[in-house]
């Protein structure tokens, strides 16, 4: 085949997160002449800008936790939170190959030994990982490998012949790549124009996510006629302050730890151990589009300072965090009516002391995991929360080994895609931690296909 005019490559990379850098290490690594391509003036995207939880089974760190978990129980749970939507292919190959991103986590030394139960989990999988060693860690291999960096490069369009994917057009420049191209571009949660024609519901929650976010990937392989998948079904995550920055991750769980959520008149809406993309939903269509996380001093008590969805601490000091010595006080402070939240967390309480049954069905902490608590220890507190749209878990369809299907299900020569511009993975929902875990490994399984000739 006859390569277009400019700058050649054995394989180019375009978008410079978590699934990129993997892909990027693991093609250099084994020889190829790779550039990474990246339209911002610094790589990480999203993948920076997250907690670092990633869902991983059969590890040390829950070994040494007592945690049984297996790749079966994985998987199920994958399954269940998907909602049916899920495309199971895929989430067994993650689950078979989720031993990529164990490797690349231990070279970099990025484990703690942060463990939870998290939203879609039956059992205790969330790995808190120093998302940002990790990140600088896989740079540091690829360029060592001879990799080419390539920043301040926005990829307008892929180049094709004969339906195979040649190369990338950015300006006046082409790209050519021999063998592969990888798009790693993540989601478009920076995108209006693409929330409206997908999920006009979930348009009006707080845009976060990586600023590139604005679905370049996606776009450029639609045009090739590439086939979308789980896009209907994204939603925002909530638990972010609505005056939370860039700079600061600073989405909050408590529910998860006790609390319970109220909306603007005081009265709780839905059960608060569901997905955080579940009550994203709910949270959209109370007054105000916000809610309160509301509960006492044992449940802030919980707080771990430095640990994503769990940091009271850094909340407070950032003087997000409302407290009160009783609840009269605090919903005075909130605004809500005069005795509303009384009445709505005594009503809770007798859920607790189970007197009566849940009217949301609310059964346990997290996905019906965890003895809930009563909110009674004085003081308390309140932490506002909107819903932000943190990332988009639908986007292009790609076959177990992460190339890229066409509307029919023929497979796009040349063309890979791994992270957040896929979709199939999540279907109706989302599991903490599976985002990043398929970032790293299916930027692997992409690379590796490219190595191995699939163009031969």
């Amino acid at each position: 085949m006859t390569a277009p005019h400019g700058r050649r490559f054995d394989a180019i990379v375009v978008g410079g997160g978590l699934a990129g850098l993997a892909a990027t290490h693991r093609l250099a690594a084994a020889g190829l002449h790779v550039a990474l391509v990246e339209k911002r003036d610094r790589l990480g995207g999203s993948s920076a800008m997250s907690g670092g939880w990633f869902a991983l089974s059969g590890t040390p760190v829950q070994r040494r936790a007592a945690v049984e978990d297996s790749d079966d129980v994985f998987l199920a749970d994958m399954l269940e939170t998907g909602g049916g939507f899920a495309d199971p292919s895929l989430l067994r190959a993650l689950v078979a190959h989720q031993a990529h991103a164990v490797a690349a986590i231990d070279r970099a030394d990025a484990w703690t030994d942060e463990l939870k139960v998290s939203a879609g989990m039956t059992i205790a999988r969330a790995h808190l990982i120093r998302i940002r060693g990790l990140l600088a860690s896989l740079e540091r291999e690829a360029v060592a490998a001879g990799a080419s960096i390539v920043l301040g490069r926005p990829a307008e369009a892929l180049i094709t012949e004969d339906r195979w994917v040649i190369g990338i057009r950015s300006g006046e420049e082409v790209l050519a790549a021999d063998a592969g191209i990888v798009l790693t571009t993540g989601g478009f949660s920076r995108s209006r124009e693409l929330l409206d024609l997908f999920v006009p519901d979930q348009a009006p929650a707080m845009p976060y996510g990586g600023v590139g976010s604005t679905g370049d990937g996606l776009r450029m392989a639609w045009m090739l006629g590439a086939g979308l998948a789980d896009v209907g079904h994204v939603a925002g995550t909530y638990g972010q302050h609505a005056e939370a920055t860039d700079a600061e991750h600073e989405l909050l769980t408590a529910n998860y730890l006790g609390a319970i959520l109220v909306n603007a008149l005081g009265a709780r809406f839905t059960d608060e151990s569901e997905s955080y993309k579940v009550l994203g939903s709910a949270v959209l269509s109370q007054p105000g589009r916000m809610a309160f996380q509301i509960f006492d001093s044992r449940v802030r008590a919980l707080s771990k300072p430095g640990v994503p969805l769990s940091d009271m601490e850094r909340i407070e000091e950032l003087g997000h965090l409302v407290g009160a010595p009783t609840l009269t006080q605090l919903g005075r402070r909130l605004g809500l009516p005069t005795g509303a939240l009384e009445g709505t967390v005594d009503q809770y309480n007798e859920t607790v002391a189970g007197r009566v049954a849940d009217a949301f069905g609310r059964t346990g902490l997290v996905n019906g995991v965890g003895a809930l608590l009563p909110v009674a220890r004085a003081p308390f507190y309140a932490y506002p929360a909107v819903t932000a749209m943190t990332s988009t878990y639908g986007g292009l369809r790609v076959a177990p080994d992460a190339s890229v299907a066409r509307v029919d299900g023929s497979r796009i020569e040349g063309l890979y895609a791994a992270g957040e511009v896929v979709g199939g993975f999540h279907g109706a929902s989302y599991m903490t931690g599976t985002a990043l875990t398929k970032a790293l490994v299916f930027g692997v399984v992409a690379a590796d296909m490219i190595a191995g000739g699939t163009r031969a």
